[in-house]
C-alpha cells in the first residue's frame, strides 16, 4: 500500500511517498503557492508520483498537514462571523480574563476578538449549570436575529449559550432555526466544538471555529476535488493539532481541532527517530523556512495539552486567542530559514517576520530585497549554492551578500561575514531560548535529552544549539528536511471527546460516570466509523479530578468497562498520588470532584518502517564531495571544509568535524570537534562538543 504525506509549510510544501510494504520512502519539495495551497500540493504530487512511476489510483491514503487555519485567524482573513449568546453575555469576548500578559505594561493591548461587538446577538434563554432549563428559548427572537445577521452579509456564526455543555437543547435547536432561515450557511455549536466550562475559552474556540470554517471548507473541497480529478481514489485526512488524523470530510466541520497540525507531524516523527535510536527522552527540533517548533518529549510520549494560543503579541504567554482543542505542547517562534533581519536599536534582529515562498530570500533570486537566515548561511558556506533542493535551484551568492552588506553590515559598521554570523547566531539563541522555555521553565533538565532536529534548517543549527543548552546527543535524521511530512504517515486515527459535568466523586456519582463513558464512547466509534478507520478501535477514558473549591484539575486514567463501587477507592488513590507526585503533598481527607470526563479513541495505523543504509562493501571517500571554504568562528574564520552526500552514507560511517553533510532536502553541519556516526537507518547520531 502506498501513502502520501503532505506538509504545507510558509516556505515549502514537503512531500513523502511511502511504501508500506517494500519501507521505500521518496521524497519531494515544491514552493508553497501562498495563493491558494492546494496549487502546490497538486503539483508537487504530480512531480514525485510521475518520478517514480506512479499513478494517483495506485496511492491509498493522502495524509495533509495545514497551516491555512491558523493563517487565515493571523492574517485575520476569515469569514464574516456572527455569535449568538445567552442575553447578558454579548462582551465575554471582549473581556476576556483580567490576567496581565505583561504585569509592568501600561499600554497592553488585548486580542483582537474576531467578531466585531456589533455582531454579537444576545437570546433570550437560560440552562443552568447541571442542565436545567430556567429560561426556554424565544425562538421568534431567534429568527429576527438570523435574518439581520443575513442582512449583514454574514457566512457563518457560532453559537455559544450558558451552560450548554450540561444541556445543548437551545443550542440545537437554534442551529435548526438557522438552516430553515438559511439553508447551509455555515454554523458552529460549542456543544460540538468544545462541551467545556470556562465562558471565554469555550467561546473563544467555538467563534474561531466559525470563522475559520468557510475558509477551510473551500480549501478542503478545491484540493480534494483537484486530487479526485487526477484519479485518486484513496481517502484523504487531515492531521489534528492532538497528534490524530481524521478524513478531510469530518475534520471541515471542525477545523479549529486541526488549526496546529503541521506541526504536530514533526512532533511524532521526533518520537520514532527517538526510538530507532534508542532515546525515549528527547526534545524535538523542528526548524523550516518560517519557524521553529521546539517540543519535550518524554518516556516516548509528547506532553498534550487542553488549550493552545493563536495569534500571541510578541509570543508572550496568555497574550494570544485560546483555543480549548487538544494540541501537542510545543513552543513556536518567527525563526526559520525565510525570517528577516533588520536593525532595531542599533543591534541585529531576526525574525518573526519571514520572506515566505514569496519573493522568499535575497538568493532565491524572486525578487526578495531583505536579508535571511538563509542568505546568512548560503554566504558563511553552510549552503551548497549549486545543490539546493538537490541542484533544482541554484541560489545567489552575490546577491545575499549585497543585502547583508547594504541592510546590516554597513549600517552597524561590520563585514558582510561578521553580519552573516550575527544573523546566524543570533536565531539559534533564539531557539535556544525556546528551548529553555520547554524544558528548564518546566522543571527538566535539557542536558538530560537528546536533540532530535529535522526541517530544511534545523540541522545546519541543530549542533550549535546544542552547545548553547549543554546537550551531548544529537540526532540528525536521513530527509529531514521532509521529517513532518513522514511524521503525517506515523500518525494514528484519533479523536478526543471531553465534556464538562462537576460531580462529586462518591457513590450517587457512579450512574452518571457510566452514562457519560457511554456517550462519549459512542460518538467516538461512530467519528472512527466515518474516518473509515480499519484496524484495531481502542477507547481510552480519563477523568480531570480536583479537590473541592480549587480552579484547576489533575487527570486521571480511568479503566474500561461499568464503573462500579469499588472503583471509586482504586481512583481516588490514584488521584492522591498524581497529586502528591505533583504538588508534594496531597490530602486523603479532602472531598474530590470530577470536573472533565474524557474519552479518546484511537484506531493505530500501520508502523512506518524505515530503509536501511547497509554498508555493501562502500567507504566513506564514496560519499565524499568537493570540499569547500565554511565559517566556524571557533576555527579562527574560514576553513577548508569536508563535505559529505548523504545518500552515500551507510551504516557505522564516522565523521568528525568541522563537516558539512548534504542531502536534496537539507544541510547538515558538524563543528568542529563534534563526532557523528551513521545508524542502519541512515540517521546521523552526532556526539557534540562542549567546547567553543
Amino acid at each position: 500500500m502506498r501513502r502520501l504525506g503532505v506538509d504545507t509549510g510558509g516556505t515549502f510544501t514537503d512531500f513523502v511517498l511511502l511504501d508500506d510494504e517494500t519501507g521505500v520512502v521518496q521524497v519531494w519539495k515544491h514552493l508553497t503557492t501562498p495563493e491558494d495551497p492546494s496549487i502546490g500540493i497538486l503539483k508537487g504530487s504530480a512531480e514525485l508520483l510521475a518520478q517514480h512511476g506512479v499513478r494517483f489510483s495506485d496511492v491509498a491514503q493522502v495524509v495533509h498537514g495545514m497551516t491555512i487555519g491558523a493563517n487565515v485567524v493571523i492574517e485575520r482573513k476569515g469569514a464574516r462571523t456572527a455569535l449568538i449568546t445567552t442575553r447578558g453575555f454579548r462582551d465575554t469576548l471582549h473581556l476576556g480574563r483580567q490576567k496581565r500578559y505583561d504585569l509592568y505594561d501600561l499600554f497592553i493591548d488585548k486580542p483582537t476578538p474576531l467578531v466585531p461587538r456589533y455582531l454579537v446577538k444576545e437570546v433570550s434563554e437560560r440552562i443552568a449549570y447541571d442542565g436545567r432549563i430556567l429560561t426556554p428559548l424565544d425562538e421568534g427572537e431567534v429568527r429576527v436575529i438570523v435574518r439581520d445577521l443575513l442582512n449583514e452579509g454574514v457566512r457563518s456564526i457560532a453559537v455559544c449559550l450558558l451552560h450548554a455543555y450540561a444541556n445543548p437543547v437551545h443550542e440545537r435547536r437554534i442551529a435548526e432555526i438557522i438552516k430553515e432561515e438559511a439553508g447551509d450557511l455555515a454554523v458552529s455549536l460549542s456543544s460540538e466544538i468544545a462541551p467545556l466550562y470556562r465562558e471565554y475559552e469555550r467561546t473563544s474556540t467555538t467563534v474561531i471555529n466559525a470563522y475559520i470554517m468557510p475558509a477551510v471548507r473551500d480549501y478542503v473541497d478545491r484540493l480534494t476535488h483537484s486530487l479526485r480529478e487526477e484519479g485518486l481514489e484513496g481517502t484523504v485526512y487531515l492531521m489534528q493539532s492532538s497528534g490524530g488524523i481524521g478524513t478531510a470530510e469530518t475534520m471541515a466541520r471542525q477545523p479549529v481541532k486541526a488549526i496546529e497540525s503541521g506541526p504536530a507531524a514533526g512532533v511524532l516523527m521526533a518520537i520514532v527517530y527517538g526510538r530507532l535510536a534508542g532515546e525515549r527522552d528527547v526534545i524535538s527540533f523542528d526548524m523550516g523556512g518560517t519557524t521553529a517548533k521546539v517540543s519535550l518529549i518524554e518516556r516516548g510520549r509528547p506532553h498534550v495539552s487542553d488549550e493552545c494560543e493563536i495569534d500571541k503579541i510578541r509570543l508572550r504567554p496568555g497574550s494570544g486567542l485560546p483555543v480549548n482543542v487538544p494540541t501537542i505542547d510545543m513552543i513556536e517562534i518567527g525563526a526559520g530559514g525565510g525570517s528577516i533581519a533588520q536593525i532595531h536599536l542599533g543591534i541585529i534582529k531576526v525574525g518573526p517576520e519571514s520572506a515566505g515562498a514569496d519573493p522568499g530570500p535575497i538568493c532565491y533570486g524572486f525578487g526578495g530585497t531583505r536579508p535571511t537566515v538563509t542568505d546568512a548561511d548560503l554566504v558563511l558556506g553552510y549552503l551548497n549554492p549549486d545543490y539546493f533542493l538537490g541542484g533544482r535551484m541554484r541560489l545567489d551568492v552575490d546577491g545575499a551578500r549585497r543585502g547583508i552588506e547594504e541592510s546590516i553590515a554597513s549600517p552597524l559598521g561590520l563585514d558582510a561575514i561578521r553580519a552573516a554570523w550575527g544573523i546566524h547566531e543570533i536565531v539559534t539563541s533564539n531557539m535556544a531560548a525556546a528551548t529553555r522555555a520547554v524544558s528548564v521553565e518546566r522543571g527538566r533538565d535539557p542536558r538530560d535529552f537528546s536533540l532530535v532536529a529535522f526541517g530544511g534548517a534545523g540541522p545546519i543549527h541543530a549542533t550549535r544549539l546544542a552547545r548553547m543548552i549543554g546537550i551531548r546527543r544529537v540526532i540528525l535524521p536521513a530527509a529531514a528536511g521532509v521529517a513532518s511530512a513522514l511524521g503525517l504517515l506515523a500518525a494514528d486515527v484519533k479523536f478526543e471527546l471531553v465534556r464538562t459535568s462537576v460531580a462529586r466523586w462518591e457513590q450517587g456519582s457512579l450512574d452518571l460516570a457510566n452514562e457519560l463513558f457511554r456517550d462519549l464512547e459512542e460518538q467516538g466509534l461512530a467519528l472512527l466509523r466515518q474516518s473509515l478507520a480499519r484496524g484495531d478501535q481502542l477507547l481510552l477514558r480519563s477523568a480531570d479530578m480536583r479537590y473541592v473549591g480549587q480552579g484547576y484539575q489533575v487527570n486521571i486514567p480511568v479503566p474500561s468497562g461499568r464503573l462500579s463501587t469499588e472503583h471509586l477507592a482504586a481512583l481516588r488513590r490514584a488521584f492522591d498520588d498524581t497529586y502528591a507526585t505533583i504538588y508534594g503533598y496531597s490530602d486523603a481527607s479532602a472531598t474530590l470532584e470530577v470536573v472533565n470526563w474524557k474519552v479518546t479513541a484511537v484506531s493505530p495505523q500501520r508502523e512506518i518502517s524505515l530503509p536501511t543504509f547497509e554498508r555493501a562493501g562502500r567507504n566513506l571517500g564514496d560519499a565524499a564531495k568537493t570540499a569547500r571554504p565554511v565559517y566556524f568562528p571557533e576555527a579562527g574564520g574560514f576553513v577548508e571544509c569536508a563535505v559529505y552526500d548523504r545518500h552515500h552514507l551507510f551504516e557505522g560511517a564516522a565523521i568528525s568535524g568541522p563537516a558539512v553533510v548534504e542531502e536534496r532536502e537539507s544541510t547538515t553541519l558538524l563543528l568542529p570537534g563534534d563526532v557523528g556516526t551513521v545508524d542502519v537507518y541512515g540517521n546521523l547520531i552526532v556526539t557534540a562538543s562542549m567546547g567553543g
